[in-house]
């Protein structure tokens, strides 16, 4: 690779993408040739409920029932051998709904599951929704970073195991190589830590890190991956220089108010003066940059899709 400058050679000088990107997450888990990454996470996470041996990659968009309803797109979706299906969702901004997706997202592909115009006995296939989330939920214990929710009776006994969410506050795991005694560990040290090793630590030694490493290299991008990548970066740059800008003008928590009682009413309630022309100036510069989608916009902003969809009709 020829020598960068600018931003680009902040990124250059990372010498392992970053997990947590949408790029990143994708590159390195959602390909075919590497599916044994995914497989290895998947059943470390699931400890012995599950042993997956084989995964098939599924569309990542779905439609709604009618004309005109939601369309759903996943980060990663995948089914197992037996039929279980597996969403797999990077959140990389902090999200006051994220349990919510959550229970959408999986509720989506349990309804998908009835046949069209058939008999039907409601047997259902296991439906997995695992959420990486780089942000901390704000009602949950500070040394909890791993939620594991099924159906249950009041009492605690499980009632119903075919339906699991599993949220993981990757901000809150904070061990330190030395202290990493599984492979659940080993991994959450990855997915947090990868792209600010500059080699491959000696408590990784085994053959799954030593390829997620290797595929991880930046050097081995090719100069469109690596394109699409440093797009990705720019897009955790500008999250963080308007997430700055907020908290410098006391404007972060007014937008956190807002969201709990209507994006746009709370907006003008909680947000200073000039503040709805920055966030609408800021949404403009993410339109004009390409590669945003509504959602992605609306979720770094803090506004409502409608509001962005506003904004990009008056451009």
């Amino acid at each position: 690779m020829g020598k960068r400058t600018g931003q680009g050679a902040v990124s250059a000088a990372k010498k392992y993408i970053d997990p947590l990107t949408d790029f990143g997450f994708k590159y390195l888990f959602g390909r075919e040739p590497h599916k044994d990454l995914l497989i290895a996470f998947l059943n470390v996470l699931l400890k012995r409920k599950k042993r997956i041996v084989d995964l098939t990659y599924t569309k990542n968009e779905y439609p709604g029932p009618r004309k005109g309803s939601r369309v759903v797109v996943y980060d990663l979706t995948c089914t197992g051998p037996d039929g279980e299906q597996f969403i797999i969702e990077v959140q990389r901004v902090g999200q006051p709904f994220f349990k919510d997706r959550g229970v959408y997202y999986a509720s989506r592909l349990i309804h998908d599951q009835a046949p069209k115009g058939n008999e039907w006995d409601y047997h259902l296939k296991e439906v997995y929704f695992i959420g990486l989330m780089n942000f901390r939920f704000k009602d949950s214990a500070p040394e909890k970073y791993i939620h594991r929710v099924r159906l249950a009776e009041t009492s605690g006994q499980s009632f119903y195991d075919k339906l699991s969410l599993i949220f993981i506050e990757i901000p809150k795991f904070t061990k330190r190589q030395e202290d990493l005694n599984t492979d659940l560990d080993r991994w959450l040290y990855v997915l947090k830590n990868l792209s600010k090793l500059k080699k491959f630590p000696v408590i990784l030694k085994k053959r799954i890190f030593e390829k997620l490493f290797n595929i991880a290299s930046v050097c081995n991008l090719s100069k469109r991956e690596y394109m699409r990548y440093e797009k990705n970066m720019m897009a955790r740059w500008d999250e963080y220089v308007y997430r700055k800008t907020l908290r410098e003008e006391g404007i972060e928590k007014g937008i956190e108010k807002g969201i709990e009682k209507g994006i746009e009413k709370g907006m003008k309630k909680g947000m200073k003066k000039g503040a709805r022309e920055k966030t609408c100036e800021f949404i403009k510069a993410l339109l004009a940059k390409g590669g945003y989608t509504i959602r992605d916009i609306a979720d770094l902003t803090g506004v409502s899709e409608a509001f962005v969809r506003k904004v990009k009709k008056a451009v």
